[in-house]
């Protein structure tokens, strides 16, 4: 019998938003959400053309939206959003590839970029592993950092082969839509760039 496994990334891939912008957004209120996004726009430009990394804009960002919450609270609110806004963010060719992944009894992983926080309380409402970027917590407070590395990019490649001795699966399958998910399909046998296995 096969052994498959699936690594499907997550926003953009499975969702049709970012989905750290909108649970921002989701957190907040419109006036309080715009005028951050003022604030933090410099440092998103200055990523997009490569004057600062994805990490650096992604703790910006953090830090002014949830900097100092309450862990507690801060979660709350990701079991919150998970459950009142990701469904309707949630592509439906994505949703179907999954569902025939499982029924197939193939392993299915999210690997994200995104905090684990508001990925997590989706996955396991669908029995799905995760592999995702974890946030900094002290004095049970969101700092805003990050902590350990943004999983993006080679991360997403190490991160997996911490948990998961490939060699063990005839057919690996993985899904991207863009340049920090590349390394990730490399390990495919299976690479579906911005597509879904029919």
């Amino acid at each position: 019998m096969q052994k498959k496994i699936a690594f499907f990334d997550f926003d953009g891939t499975i969702t049709k938003r970012d989905t750290m912008l909108e649970f921002a957004r989701f957190s907040g209120n419109p006036v309080s959400y715009w005028f951050g996004m003022c604030i933090i726009s410099p440092w998103l430009i200055a990523m997009k053309m490569g004057f600062v990394s994805k990490r650096k804009a992604k703790e910006k960002l953090l830090s002014h939206f949830f900097g100092h919450t309450t862990l507690d609270n801060f979660n709350s609110n990701c079991i919150s959003f998970s459950e009142k806004l990701l469904p309707s963010l949630i592509k439906h060719e994505a949703m179907t590839a999954i569902k025939n992944h499982q029924d197939l009894n193939t392993t299915v992983v999210i690997v994200s970029a995104s905090a684990e926080n508001w990925v997590a309380p989706w996955c396991l409402r669908n029995n799905l592993q995760f592999i995702c970027t974890k946030l900094q917590v002290k004095d049970n407070k969101i700092t805003g950092k990050l902590e350990g590395e943004n999983c993006n990019g080679v991360e997403k490649v190490s991160r997996i082969k911490q948990l998961f001795k490939l060699v063990d699966y005839n057919i690996i399958y993985c899904y991207g839509d863009s340049n920090g998910d590349k390394q990730m399909l490399q390990l495919a046998t299976d690479p579906f760039y911005r597509a879904f296995k029919k």
